[in-house]
This record gives structure tokens, C-alpha cells and sequence, in this order.
């Protein structure tokens, strides 16, 4: 079979490094961020001149080339292309579209993997440069990429009937606390008067140190917190005696929040586990539950625009989030609602299983 390496069956087109400065959040043209890459749309605008060419269309394929190396064809709003995005253009006689969309997970995966530990991981062209690409005929990789098409389609029903579950579960909460962004029915109070709140710990340089991993501590990362939903059940990267000395190991039960890459995705410890200082942990006290506060942080982008909006559209850190006001339900409230996402978690591993 041919092989050839990616810049000889695409074009790959890096974004512009926009002005942050002339972001917005209704005003001008949407840009895509790392955060927007897999779900399609953005709600970010910038007010800065453009050239066409930065313009991306519907089912552009689109790959984030910061925390998880992903592929993902874009919505239906033509959006501009950032930084640290970039864009695979096929070329028509060398490669089906599809083909590639379904090739580049695996490619992007292993580079993943291979890439340094780091607070975020990075992309560079370079790597990008050196992936080869298997090239069987045309109309083999057009058959191929139908298969892979029904297969997709069986997938995404079943995350239709998970995405419906999560509307549920949202829903409910908003029925039984109203909208945390802008609810007066409670009193509120600072994150960090409700609990522990700190930046995980990751001194020794270099973090990539051999010495530090492959030991019996669990490291999760950024990744694995935005992948996880409600809880962190596994890990893929470990401390060893060392790199437990140069950081902390916080308690099952601790509520991860990311500051970088994608910011406030979080997800509950369900083991004891180390992680870096691109994701700060929050250990509730009596008041709140860390369910509860799991899927307040869903509506986090919202609640920031309404009390910080200065920094909406820029990474947080833990001034920020020490800072935000969190409604204070009776903790009894709370924990129904917990108990509600208990049975719909129930339902939701027999859709899965």
C-alpha cells in the first residue's frame, strides 16, 4: 500500500493569532477557540479585521492543537480560525475527506501519548508533518469511510439518548435552584468560604522527569478531568515515591476543576490522586456537595460573563474562582439532588452497556 506524510495528501492551514483584546461575546465574528473544536460552535466573537481565508465553513476538518489532540468537522456557522487550531484541506486526488477524518484519531492519539508530560500538551507543526498516511485506492478509502459512517451513526444515537440525560439532569437542577447566574432565591457565598480550594502541585522541573512517573500514585491530568463527566473513575499516568514528594495527594471525593485548555470542565475524584497546577481541586465542606457544585460549574461560562466578564473569554486561576459567588441551597436540597443524578446515572449504564 502507498504511504505518504499528511502534507503531501492536505493542506494544513494554522490559525491567525487574533487580538484578544477585540474579543466579544455578541458583537463581530465567531472565533474558534481549542474549547470549541469538537462541539462545533462558538460562543466567542472578534471585532477584528479579517482575511477570507481564515474563514472556516461547515465540515471543515478542524484539529486542537492544545490538551487533547482531537479532529472534529465544524458546525453550520462559518467561524474565524485561531491560533493554535489548524485546518486539514484534502487534497482530491490523493485522499477521500472522510477517509482522513477517521484516519487522523489514531495519528493524533499516538502523538498524545508520546508527548512530554507537560501542565498542557502541545501540537507542534513538526509532528504534525511526520504522519503517515496509508493510501489505499480512492475508491477503497471512499468504502472504507461509509462503513466507518454507519458505525458513527449507530454511535451518535446512542450519545443522543446520554445528551438527553444530561438535559434531564440540568434541567432538574435549574427546576430546583433556578439559574445559578443570575438566581436571587439563595444566599451566596464565595467558593472559597465552601471549602478547601487550591491549585494542584507539580514542582519538580522537568515534569516530563522519567524518575517521577510509573510509580503506585494516580496522576490524572486536564484530559482526564474534561473526559470524565461526573466522575474520574481511571487514569493513565502514575507518580512514583519522588514525584509523590513533589506534589500532593488529594482525597477521593475531591471535585477537579480545569484552568487551562478547557477551562472549568469538571469531575469527581473516585480514587485518591495527584494532579498538576493546570487543575485546582476543591474539597467541600459542610454547606455544599461536590455533585451539587459539579453541575453548578456547568453553567460556569454564564456565571463568569455575569461577575467577571473581563476575564470571560481568558483562562481563569484561582483568584477568579475564589471569587465567584456560589448559591448556598439547604444541604438537604442539595443531596435530593444528588440522589436525583444517582437514578439517572443508573439509566445512563444501561444505555452504555
Amino acid at each position: 500500500m502507498i504511504e505518504k506524510y499528511l502534507p503531501e495528501v492536505c493542506k494544513i492551514q494554522y490559525g491567525f493569532p487574533f487580538d484578544s483584546a477585540q474579543f466579544s461575546t455578541d458583537e463581530g465574528m465567531p472565533l474558534i477557540r481549542i474549547r470549541d473544536v469538537v462541539r462545533g460552535y462558538s460562543e466567542t466573537f472578534s471585532t477584528e479585521k479579517y482575511k477570507e481565508e481564515y474563514v472556516v465553513h461547515q465540515n471543515d476538518l478542524l484539529v486542537g492543537m492544545d490538551g487533547e489532540f482531537n479532529i472534529a468537522k465544524w458546525g453550520k456557522t462559518p467561524a474565524l480560525l485561531n491560533q493554535r487550531v489548524c485546518r486539514l484541506i484534502p487534497f482530491p486526488e490523493e485522499i477521500d475527506k472522510n477517509y482522513l477524518f477517521y484516519f487522523m484519531p489514531s495519528a493524533l492519539k499516538r502523538i498524545e501519548e508520546k508527548t512530554p508530560f507537560v501542565t498542557v500538551k502541545h501540537l507542534s507543526a513538526k509532528e504534525l508533518n511526520k504522519i503517515i498516511v496509508p493510501l489505499p485506492p480512492l475508491d477503497e478509502q471512499r468504502r472504507i469511510a461509509a462503513v466507518l459512517d454507519k458505525v458513527t451513526d449507530l454511535i451518535a444515537q446512542r450519545r443522543a439518548q446520554l445528551d438527553k440525560l444530561d438535559l434531564l439532569v440540568k434541567s432538574r437542577f435549574v427546576e430546583m435552584f433556578g439559574d445559578p447566574a443570575c438566581s436571587t432565591k439563595w444566599a451566596t457565598k464565595k467558593l472559597s468560604q465552601l471549602g478547601e480550594l487550591n491549585r494542584g502541585v507539580s514542582k519538580h522541573r522537568p515534569r516530563n522527569d522519567p524518575a517521577l512517573l510509573g510509580g503506585p500514585y494516580p496522576l490524572i491530568q486536564t484530559g482526564d478531568v474534561s473526559n470524565s463527566g461526573l466522575y474520574i473513575t481511571e487514569h493513565s499516568a502514575s507518580y512514583s515515591e519522588l514525584g509523590l514528594a513533589q506534589s500532593r495527594l488529594w482525597k477521593a471525593g475531591t471535585l477537579c476543576i480545569t484552568i487551562a485548555a478547557n477551562i472549568a470542565q469538571t469531575s469527581i475524584l473516585t480514587f485518591d490522586s495527584c494532579f498538576p497546577d493546570s487543575v485546582v481541586g476543591f474539597i467541600p465542606g459542610n454547606e455544599t456537595n461536590a455533585i451539587f457544585m459539579h453541575y453548578w460549574f456547568g453553567f460556569f461560562q454564564k456565571i463568569l460573563e455575569e461577575q467577571a466578564p473581563q476575564v470571560a473569554q481568558k483562562n481563569i486561576n484561582l483568584k477568579i474562582l475564589s471569587g465567584l459567588d456560589v448559591i448556598v441551597p439547604p444541604f438537604d436540597l442539595q443531596n435530593k439532588f444528588a440522589q436525583f443524578v444517582s437514578y439517572v446515572n443508573i439509566v445512563r449504564k444501561d444505555i452504555t452497556c
